[in-house]
C-alpha cells in the first residue's frame, strides 16, 4: 500500500478517486470494444454453425471417458489456491487504484491544506476580550412605596 506520512487523505477515499479515472477512461474505450467484439461474434458464429454436430459428437466422447470423482478430490486444493490468487490480483489492484487516485487528486490539494495551516499558524490570535466589571443596576423601587400609576394618553380628536 502507499505511504501516507505526507497526506490526510486516507487510501480508500484515493482508491475510489482512482476507479473513477479508470471508469472514465474505460468508459471512453467502450464504442471501439463493442464494435470488435460484435465483429468477432458474428465470425464465430458462421464458424461454430458449420462445426457444432462433430463438436457435440466429440464432447459425449470425453463425458463417457471422464473420471470425475478424481476431478472432484481436486476442486477443493484448486479452488484454495484460486482464492489465494484472486485476493492477491485484488489487493493488487487496489494498490494501484490508490497510486492512481493519488495522480488523479494530484499533490495539489494537500499543498493548499499545507498552505492553509501555514496560514492559520501564523496569522495572530485575536486579543483576548476582557469581562469587564459589571455595572450595578439601580435598585427597584422599594414594595411599600407605591408608584403613580402612568396616565393616559388623550387621543387627538380627527377632523
Amino acid at each position: 500500500m502507499t505511504d501516507q506520512t505526507n497526506t490526510r487523505i486516507p487510501a480508500p477515499l484515493y482508491a475510489a478517486a482512482g476507479a473513477g479515472d479508470l471508469a472514465v477512461e474505460q468508459l471512453r474505450k467502450l464504442p471501439a470494444v463493442v464494435n470488435e467484439l460484435s465483429e468477432r461474434a458474428a465470425a464465430s458464429l458462421r464458424v461454430y454453425n458449420v462445426q457444432a454436430g462433430s463438436k457435440a459428437a466429440e464432447l459425449r466422447d470425453k463425458a463417457s471417458t471422464t473420471d470425475f470423482s478424481a476431478l472432484r478430490g481436486n476442486a477443493a486444493s484448486v479452488a484454495t489456491s484460486f482464492a489465494q490468487i484472486a485476493q492477491d490480483r485484488a489487493l493488487a489492484a487496489y494498490t494501484a487504484l490508490v497510486a492512481r487516485g493519488e495522480r488523479v487528486v494530484g499533490t495539489g490539494v494537500v499543498e493548499a491544506a499545507d498552505v492553509v495551516n501555514a496560514d492559520i499558524e501564523t496569522t495572530e490570535e485575536p486579543a483576548a476580550i476582557e469581562a469587564a466589571t459589571p455595572v450595578e443596576k439601580p435598585a427597584a423601587p422599594a414594595a411599600d412605596k407605591a408608584a403613580p400609576a402612568p396616565k393616559p394618553r388623550k387621543r387627538a380628536a380627527s377632523k
